[in-house]
């Protein structure tokens, strides 16, 4: 159902006017920014997150044990950073 809602939404109706088309234009574009914009932040505070958690778990407050050296390469820093660096680049859309 909610996929004929959106399909439905995706063309302006029929009947509009000019003025009409061009401010529902307007607001579909509004609403393509807004949402692009919140992924962007989500995804920042995702990578906040991953960064934060590595760094609790290399002052091993999360346990005895350090990342291995695999996991600490790839799922470490670059990669927070590479989520944060995404994030942004959503949000500035």
């Amino acid at each position: 159902m909610r996929l004929r809602r959106d399909r439905a939404k995706a063309e302006p109706p029929p009947y509009m006017t000019a003025p009409e088309r061009k401010e529902w234009e307007k607001s579909r574009h509004r609403e393509r920014k807004r949402r692009l914009l919140r992924v962007g932040q989500v995804l920042m505070v995702a990578g906040a997150l991953m960064a934060v958690i590595h760094m609790l778990a290399h002052l091993r407050m999360l346990g005895d044990q350090e990342p291995s050296g695999l996991v600490d390469l790839l799922a470490g820093y670059p990669m927070a950073g590479l989520i944060l660096l995404l994030g942004a680049v959503a949000a500035g859309q």
